[in-house]
């Protein structure tokens, strides 16, 4: 029988409960993947505008699924945006924590356009302006505003699963960290 391992994703987002499921059944692919999303506060604005908002509103998610549950694996993607050089990027960070130890990687940086990053500095959520661009509905909980700008060949799912992985080094090689 295989051994079944309990994930919680500190969000109810369909795209980031899907990247967490991947990504600890690509690190354990003999294993029954248990995955569920619960809304965990971020502690931080709807859409942070820094990166250590960003990586604050990943870290606080995670801590408060360990707070209020029990499981093997605990996981947190925060979107963010921030400028990089006078540029506007967004990217995320992401969280991976056993019970032991908590790990953080970001993710790749996708360069926004002007006029979105200044929506964004108007309050605005990133999906929803990606939304209203292209005449999208709840982007957020699909392709995202990668899969929008890429045309499909990234997508945030993707994004989130390769960060997570990368995040979990630490966490299988301890006595290397």
């Amino acid at each position: 029988m295989n051994k079944i391992i309990r994930v919680v994703v500190g969000s109810t987002n369909p795209v980031k409960i899907n990247a967490g499921k991947k990504a600890v059944a690509s690190l354990h692919p003999d294993a029954e993947i248990l995955c569920e999303g619960v809304k965990a506060p971020s502690g931080v604005a709807d859409q942070p505008m820094t990166d250590e908002a960003t990586r604050q509103g990943a870290i606080n998610r995670v801590k408060w699924c360990q707070q209020q549950t029990t499981a093997d694996y605990y996981l947190a993607m925060e979107g963010g945006v921030d400028l990089i050089a006078d540029h506007a990027y967004t990217y995320a960070w992401v969280v991976i924590a056993d019970n032991r130890q908590l790990s953080l990687s970001r993710s790749a940086h996708l360069p926004l356009p002007t006029k979105v990053y200044q929506a964004l500095q108007q309050g605005q959520e990133l999906g929803d302006v990606m939304d209203a661009m292209f005449n999208t509905v709840n982007i957020k909980q699909a392709g995202g505003a990668i899969g929008l700008l890429t045309e499909g060949h990234a997508t945030r799912e993707g994004t989130y699963t390769a960060a997570l992985i990368m995040a979990a080094a630490p966490l299988r090689f301890p006595k290397l960290y």
